[in-house]
């Protein structure tokens, strides 16, 4: 059961270490390719800096080990 549970962690370190390793352009292209599978509209997705991220965007996403976010913000109908 130990080694079990020293292989899933392993396993998760692993691919946090991958992630953390990949470009934001890279990222931001996977979760733009996630929302549009899940037929996800009007959005706009941008990389920021830590510093520039403003309360009306949500994160869902980190990159650059961590000093830059990807947020998503949602387009609003044009009248």
């Amino acid at each position: 059961m130990k080694q079990a549970i020293a292989l899933l962690l392993l396993a998760f370190a692993s691919s946090s270490a991958f992630a953390a390793g990949r470009s934001c352009e890279e990222l931001k292209a996977e979760l733009t390719a996630k929302l549009d599978a899940h037929g996800v509209k009007d959005y706009t997705l941008e990389i920021v800096d830590n510093a520039d991220i403003k309360a009306d965007r949500k994160v869902i996403g980190s990159c650059a080990a961590g000093s830059r976010k990807i947020v998503y913000s949602k387009n609003k109908p044009s009248t």
